[in-house]
């Protein structure tokens, strides 16, 4: 039963192949089975490849069932066309658009495998690229918002720098009537005489302009430090909208370019394992000799290809043998005397018809 199933996914001919020796069944039943696991392992690589597409088991699987018949229909089709011809140069011109056919195949099959198989590091690779990705984000997206907050945070300098001149001006000014009242400095008398007061008035009205500007600079201040702690709100937020899509960057394509980053003989060699597997039915066909099958399966082909173009040979000599009576007999009839008289007698009707329709006509205009 297994054998019968692997010569039927070979796409060799059975009812000739039954007729056959047990050996050379088993040459088919083997080129079939090789046609038979390659495209399970079709089917296997994408079912991966499309559930890093879907992330749904049950998509992945249907169209990775589907790929699946259709590398196992390609191959087929590929192995049931080549047949041993009496010329090694006629067998490889005919086996060689099938062998670029098959070393396609193999990279699409091959490729899914190895992702899977290198897994761990394409996730490596991954990781490394995201977390590139997020400080080139969070980079670009704070260039955005680091003019304005440099501009905002110019502001709350300058407004503090303004209080701080001031307080040191507020302080010059009661050094300056202290030291009068001690006598240290001034007019150099001790006490509280009239230099003293109008110092001391001139520092109060500083003192109470201080104060008013403290008030309406930390009304300013709070102002500006809303809008910074505003601005650095929305930064986050870009950053926190923006970082689910860096996260999601483990798609087809990106795990195939990060395999590409790995040592590339490993993957080449996975390659060159499905291209031989691949293409060994090809080669098994073209090396062995001609067998006891391919000289079945060409007695009957020529066996139908020689009825064939007896049938059309002797239709052709038909007609042509048809067309010389035909000929022969109008040449004989045409000199008769009773077919021109009878020919004249018709002729003479119908031009007699015509002008009686045509004068019917003419009446109906007028």
């Amino acid at each position: 039963m297994l054998k019968q199933f692997f010569i039927l996914c070979s796409g060799a001919d059975s009812d000739i192949l039954i007729t056959c020796s047990n050996g050379e069944q088993n040459k088919y039943a083997g080129i079939g089975a090789t046609v038979f696991f390659t495209a399970v392992m079709a089917t296997i690589a994408a079912s991966y490849a499309l559930f890093t597409v879907f992330d749904n088991v049950y998509s992945a699987v249907f169209f990775g069932l589907i790929w699946g018949l259709l590398i196992f229909n390609l191959d087929r089709y590929i192995v049931s066309t080549i047949k041993k011809r009496d010329h090694v140069i006629h067998e490889i011109l005919q086996a060689t658009p099938r062998l670029f056919l098959a070393v396609i195949i193999a990279v699409v099959i091959s490729k899914p495998l190895e992702l899977k198989i290198f897994e761990k590091e394409i996730n490596q690779v991954l990781l490394e690229q995201k977390n590139a990705l997020t400080l080139a984000n969070q980079n670009q997206i704070a260039q955005q918002f680091n003019p304005k907050l440099a501009t905002l945070e110019d502001e709350i300098i300058s407004l503090q720098t303004q209080v701080k001149i001031k307080e040191a001006e507020v302080n010059t000014l009661y050094n300056t009537y202290i030291a009068e009242a001690e006598g240290t400095a001034g007019t150099n008398l001790l006490g509280k005489g009239p230099v003293y007061k109008e110092k001391r008035e001139k520092h109060d009205a500083g003192l109470a302009e201080l104060k008013e500007l403290k008030t309406d600079h930390k009304s300013k201040i709070e102002t500006l430090e809303s809008q910074i702690s505003t601005l650095q709100e929305d930064y986050t937020a870009s950053v926190t909208q923006s970082q689910p899509i860096i996260d999601n960057f483990d798609g087809l394509m990106a795990r195939v370019t990060a395999l590409s980053e790995l040592p590339w003989a490993p993957s080449f060699f996975i390659f060159l394992l499905f291209l031989a597997i691949e293409t060994s039915p090809i080669f098994a066909k073209l090396l062995s000799p001609k067998g006891e099958f391919d000289f079945k399966q060409e007695d009957q082909e020529t066996t139908i290809k020689t009825w064939t173009m007896q049938q059309v040979t002797e239709r052709k000599l038909l007609l042509k043998t048809d067309q010389e009576i035909n000929n022969k007999v109008y040449n004989d009839i045409a000199d008769e005397e009773a077919i021109i008289k009878y020919k004249q007698q018709k002729t003479r009707e119908l031009m007699q018809h015509q002008a009686d329709a045509f004068l019917k006509q003419q009446k109906g205009i007028l």
